[in-house]
This record gives structure tokens, sequence and C-alpha cells, in this order.
């Protein structure tokens, strides 16, 4: 435990995250400040999820935004 103390991400969902995200921002914004399709076009959490899980890239992308956002 005491390894995660610093880590603001611990216990963070995914889901949590970009709940917080499309709440803070909208789907609109989030897809202009990453650009991916599943912001962009029909977006939904669901379709975030499957995309984000599969692409590390994408997914850091994600957390760095959500990590700025909480400072």
């Amino acid at each position: 435990m005491s390894e995660q103390k610093n880590n603001p991400l611990h216990g963070k969902t995914l889901a949590a995250i970009l709940e917080f995200l499309v709440d803070k921002y909208g789907w609109e914004e989030l897809g202009d400040r990453i650009p991916v399709n599943c912001f962009r076009y029909d977006p939904s959490i669901k379709s975030c999820l499957t995309f984000f899980r599969k692409t590390p890239w994408a997914r850091k992308k994600v957390e760095d935004l959500y990590l700025e956002s909480i400072e």
C-alpha cells in the first residue's frame, strides 16, 4: 500500500476517470483534446472503455488529462 500513496490514479477505475472527464469537458471538447474516434463519433462510456483498455497510448493520454484536471 505504501507504494501507491503518492499515486493519484490509485483506486480510480477507468470508467470513473472517463465519467469525470465527460462531466467536466463534454464529448466534443474531449474529442478536440484527445483526437480519437470513440470521443468524436457516436461516443459512449462503453465504447471508450473498450478502446482505451486495448490501446495503452490513448489510455495514457486520458489518464494524463485527468491528472491535469484534478490539480
